[in-house]
């Protein structure tokens, strides 16, 4: 497990972020990729946070759980960029996805984000 990945998203629910990522790119707005993740989070604009656990460098997402637990957003957590990609329609691999308007799939992502682990912001 990458050191990034500071609580571990239950296996079945996988596939059910994955769903969730798809109805939400049709009907709502989702940001691709590091860089506008990272905006999405900063601005807190960000529903939900969903990263792969196969980035290498690891570098390039470590900052990302810990903005998330900062801004009290839930972050979660799939085995690869590949599915990541493929989830939102996009024929490459994408390191990170942040879901603005869930649209369609609003119910899924309420339930999901009461089944993953709650952000706790970090003691000073």
């Amino acid at each position: 497990m990458p050191s990034y990945v500071d609580v571990e998203t239950p296996k079945e629910l996988v596939p059910k972020i994955l769903e969730a990522l798809s109805a939400a790119k049709e009907g709502g707005k989702i940001k691709k990729g590091v860089n506008e993740t990272t905006k999405a989070i900063e601005r807190k604009t960000a529903k939900l946070v969903v990263v792969a656990e196969d980035v290498t460098p690891e570098e390039v997402v470590i900052h990302i759980p810990m903005l998330c637990r900062e801004a009290g957003i839930s972050c979660a957590f799939v085995p690869t960029k590949k599915e990541l990609g493929a989830a939102v329609g996009i024929p490459v691999g994408t390191s990170s996805i942040a879901i603005e308007d869930s649209g369609a799939a609003a119910e899924s992502v309420q339930d999901l984000l009461k089944k993953l682990p709650k952000p706790a912001a970090k003691a000073k």
